[in-house]
């Protein structure tokens, strides 16, 4: 078979977006090139890769299986730069990083404070949730991603780095609070505002429900920070978030940290990669970086609790 990585890069895009559109616009293409490549490939292939029903495209059986080789490909297509990177030593070479949404309001502080120290590292970031992590890593797609304790059964190595508060957010006009030290059953009380299943924040909060012997009955279910957020803000009731999140509400008087008996919820940040992962000189730095320097980097955290 006569195949090339430029095939296999453009099959893997527009598998990954599912959208000859999409990767297109990725790879800076027209579509009809796009197009051109994957029915070269599938002819090198001599099978087809993608079947479409209506408007909507789906790997075939043999485009399942190809897909999987392109990502070793790729994978092994950057252990070459990256070797050849570590040879030139860490000024040069590129960071492939994913990070849990919450992680990314304060990442981009860590990120640009490390950029300083190597300006030359191409850095590539994603943003998205616990379960498109864990997939990244899966698929050895990324060098390392930021996020809460990773699985314990999983094979995957974390390093925590930097502590995750989580508190009991309010409007500012709501009569908690002017309350200190509130305890847990009247906490109980009020609707929350949650994060979906799943996410490491609900994970935390059932923990602590149960080693408390409390019920905190959800009331609306959101799938993002930001939209708890709002929704606390607008009187829906309590929410759960990590302080992280907070510093410009705080700073607007939007929304107020409650003090509730046994709350923050400490949980950490986590560096994490697959087990035997080599990491290039850039991932690895970064990920030294992170452990020595992220709390001084950014200690917006500490001051929210304050």
């Amino acid at each position: 078979m006569n195949i090339t990585l430029r095939q296999l890069k453009v099959f893997e895009a527009v598998a990954r977006h599912s959208s000859y559109t999409r990767a297109a616009e990725e790879m800076h293409l027209t579509q009809p090139a796009v197009s051109i490549q994957v029915k070269s490939l599938e002819e090198s292939v001599g099978l087809a890769l993608f079947e479409q029903f209506g408007k909507q495209i789906y790997l075939t059986t043999a485009g399942e299986e190809i897909l999987l080789y392109s990502r070793s490909i790729a994978a092994q297509v950057d252990e070459i730069g990256d070797v050849v990177a570590r040879l030139k030593g860490v000024s040069r070479g590129s960071l492939h990083v994913a990070v849990a949404t919450t992680a990314n309001y304060f990442i981009t502080h860590l990120l640009a404070a490390f950029h300083r120290e190597f300006p030359e590292v191409a850095i590539n970031l994603s943003v998205t949730n616990r379960q498109g992590l864990l997939q990244q890593l899966q698929e050895n797609r990324i060098d390392m991603v930021v996020m809460g304790e990773p699985p314990a059964e999983s094979s995957l190595v974390g390093e925590a780095f930097m502590e995750n508060p989580l508190v009991v957010i309010a409007p500012p006009d709501h009569p908690l609070t002017q309350r200190k030290r509130i305890p847990l059953k009247t906490i109980a009380r009020e609707p929350f505002v949650v994060r979906e299943e799943g996410s490491g924040t609900r994970a935390a909060m059932t923990r602590f429900a149960r080693r408390h012997q409390i019920q905190i009955t959800p009331a609306i279910v959101m799938t993002s920070n930001e939209a708890i957020k709002q929704a606390v803000s607008a009187g829906l009731g309590l929410g759960l978030v990590s302080a992280h999140t907070l510093e410009l509400d705080l700073y607007a008087k939007r929304l107020q940290i409650l003090n509730v008996a046994h709350f923050p919820i400490v949980r950490h940040w986590y560096i994490v990669h697959r087990e035997g992962k080599r990491l290039s000189p850039a991932a690895d730095a970064f990920r030294s970086f992170l452990v020595d320097n992220a709390d001084s980097v950014w200690p917006a955290a500490a001051e929210a609790q304050a």
